[in-house]
């Protein structure tokens, strides 16, 4: 009877191809379960931007669908406070430029699941600010498909404004993805137009017969003031950047009207700015009236000082703005 013998080289490449399989299996079943994970948090978050453009999240959909690995897309989170109660007008400003943003990539040909768009309000996930040591609102961060957000990926709402255009523009410097903003038809510019126009029209139908007041110089002149006051204002520049009506404190419920940068301002500040550059101008023409009427002595000294005390009131108080934005002012 013959005797069988093992090759015991066969036997090491059999216990070597083993062990390498025990080894590789295990590797291999978790990264198919992260692809599955991955597909499944894909497919959701597609799935809830299907039936609305912004998704709002709690504290646990904001841990798995942002935070938590794996992830290969980019979200656009904006931190908000839009419940009654906390009366944050800017925070529902900003939303509504939000939406339209969010709302012109949903509906784009480039629309993909590279990018979605989110919101947490701090009633539905105040343990979402705690984490990220959050004590305004409302506040714009882009959490990148891989590595933690940086310094860049917080948008300065401060500096530049929540307007949709400024945001899709900071959208594509962090993502690269590029979005036309879409904006809803509106009207309202139209029909003031038209009324305008109307009004106008019916005047100068009523006086058809005495038409001196178009060359009244009185008349022209307020009309290029006013025109002068909006632009030196900035009424521009909050038509362009879209910046808030003022900024609330959270912690202290303080107001500010003025921004304390030289590069940006609310929309109240212009305001301010306005009125104080019409009554610095009406001061100016008070003196101006003084000096160059020839009515009572007593009357244009009146006058005078009325004017005078207009000016300097009213031009000290412009200074100490122009002195809370420049804080190098004066200059030496």
């Amino acid at each position: 009877m013959a005797s069988t013998r093992t090759n015991p080289i066969v036997n090491l490449h059999f216990l070597i191809v083993l062990l390498l399989l025990a080894i590789c299996l295990p590797f291999g079943g978790g990264q198919k379960k992260k692809e599955n994970l991955l597909s499944e948090k894909v497919e959701q978050m597609m799935e809830w931007s299907s039936r609305r453009s912004v998704i709002r999240m709690n504290g646990d959909k904001f841990r798995r669908f942002v935070k938590a690995p794996p992830r290969n897309y980019s979200v656009i989170v904006m931190f908000t406070a839009l419940q009654p109660q906390r009366q944050c007008s800017v925070c529902r400003q900003a939303n509504e430029e939000y939406q339209v943003l969010a709302n012109s990539w949903r509906y784009s040909s480039a629309f993909s699941n590279k990018l979605f768009f989110t919101v947490v309000d701090y009633d539905e996930g105040a343990d979402v600010f705690q984490q990220l040591n959050m004590n305004s609102a409302p506040t714009f961060m882009h959490f990148p498909a891989k590595g933690k957000p940086k310094r860049a990926d917080t948008f300065d709402l401060q500096r530049i404004g929540f307007a949709s255009e400024q945001l899709a523009k900071w959208i594509a410097d962090r993502t690269d993805v590029q979005i036309r903003v879409f904006r809803p038809p509106n009207y309202s510019g139209t029909i003031a137009l038209a009324l305008l126009v109307s009004l106008v029209g019916g005047l100068l139908y009523l006086r058809r017969n005495n038409l001196e007041f178009i060359y009244n110089k009185t008349g022209w002149a307020m009309a290029a003031l006013c025109v002068v006051f909006a632009m030196t204002s900035g009424q521009m520049w909050n038509h362009i950047r879209g910046p808030p009506y003022a900024h609330k404190n959270p912690q202290n419920g303080q107001v500010s009207y003025i921004h304390g940068s030289s590069q940006a301002q609310f929309v109240a500040e212009s305001h301010i700015i306005l009125l104080l550059n019409a009554a610095i101008t009406m001061g100016m023409v008070l003196l101006n009236e003084a000096a160059t009427s020839k009515g009572d002595v007593g009357k244009r000294r009146i006058i005078c000082l009325v004017g005078l005390g207009l000016v300097v009131f009213f031009f000290s108080f412009l200074l100490s703005i122009f002195r809370s934005k420049y804080h190098g002012y004066p200059y030496r």
